[in-house]
């Protein structure tokens, strides 16, 4: 048996644990995008979880191993040269530090606009790194407007691109993260619990679109508050639910609550799009899903009048709660 040393654990200290997840959650709704029924489906699985998987979708598999090998090359760099492309403000490379509120987890990453105009110079990163990234950015956009627009048309919201062209549109304010977990063989030190990689949040924008290596970790909560973990599929998309299309709906969808847990042994690469509208743009439940008499459940805001609230929240706080009308003002 391998004694650690007293200053590792001391380094762990800061992290948060949770126990062991059972055995993997086998009833995630699997969606193939080209089947009949699908519309139906997706509308059925962003109501009952908020989450689904996705498969049939038309992105390159070849894209993604391409992108997937040039992040872990950037992440076996040396710190040093790493940390030429942070510290993250918000963009840029970032190390067990997340957000400016204290929360810590033990994953490094990259975080980039997909806006190019509002990438800052990260002197850092390759070339080709960058070009896939711009590639892959537009292939996955391309899969969530669809997406979008099956909802749309299920929910009969007005024109086909009532959602999606929230992400389409040049202003869009959205994002794609680089999520690298190294492993952590100290885990066998916490007594059976797992080490947090990402803590527990939602994610504020539309839409966000997954999709990792074939190390597991992902979990999400269950309506019953139960956290289950998702089996791992690389050549699968996972489609989140976030805050903004919570309150679109009025409720009727959910912003599921997730977090990641890192492996003792194996590294975990995850790239996530976040679909977020532009920083001017109105979000309020949309009256052609509201059935008649039926009660706003939430305030109108701007998108950067949420996303300013976010950031000043901790990670696993409730944003949409300051945006919530109480039962009183109803």
């Amino acid at each position: 048996m391998v004694v650690l040393s007293q200053p590792i654990l001391d380094d762990l200290a800061q992290f948060k644990t949770c126990k062991p997840a059972p055995d993997i959650f086998t009833g995630i709704p699997v969606i193939d995008l080209s089947d009949p029924n699908a519309k139906a489906r997706v509308v059925q699985a962003c109501k009952d979880f908020g989450f689904f998987k996705l498969i049939n979708h038309g992105v390159s598999m070849e894209l993604f191993s391409l992108l997937e090998a040039e992040a872990v090359n950037f992440f076996k760099l040396p710190q040093q040269e790493k940390q030429k492309s942070g510290p993250p403000t918000p963009f840029g490379y970032g190390n067990k530090r997340i957000g400016p509120n204290g929360d810590v987890g033990w994953v490094e990453y990259l975080l980039f606009s997909t806006n190019s105009a509002q990438n800052p110079i990260f002197p850092g990163i390759p070339q080709t790194l960058w070009c896939l990234v711009n590639e892959y950015v537009s292939a996955v956009r391309n899969m969530a407007c669809e997406v979008l627009e099956m909802i749309a048309d299920e929910l009969r919201i007005g024109e086909k691109d009532a959602l999606s062209r929230l992400i389409r549109d040049e202003k869009s304010d959205s994002c794609f993260r680089l999520n690298h977990y190294p492993p952590c063989p100290e885990l066998q030190a916490l007594s059976g619990r797992n080490l947090i990689g990402f803590g527990e949040h939602t994610d504020p924008q539309i839409i966000s679109v997954l999709r990792s290596n074939n190390t597991s970790g992902l979990q999400i909560c269950l309506r019953d508050g139960s956290w289950v973990s998702v089996p791992s599929d690389h050549a699968s998309f996972y489609i989140n639910v976030g805050d903004s299309l919570q309150v679109m709906s009025n409720g009727r969808f959910r912003s599921v609550k997730h977090r990641v847990l890192s492996d003792s042994l194996k590294s975990r690469v995850s790239l996530i799009y976040f679909g977020g509208p532009g920083l001017s743009e109105k979000i309020r439940p949309l009256s052609s899903v509201m059935e008649e008499g039926e009660e706003s459940l939430y305030k109108e805001f701007t998108w950067s009048e949420y996303k300013k609230s976010a950031y000043k929240s901790r990670l696993g706080d409730n944003r949409l709660s300051l945006f919530e009308k109480s039962a009183a003002a109803q």
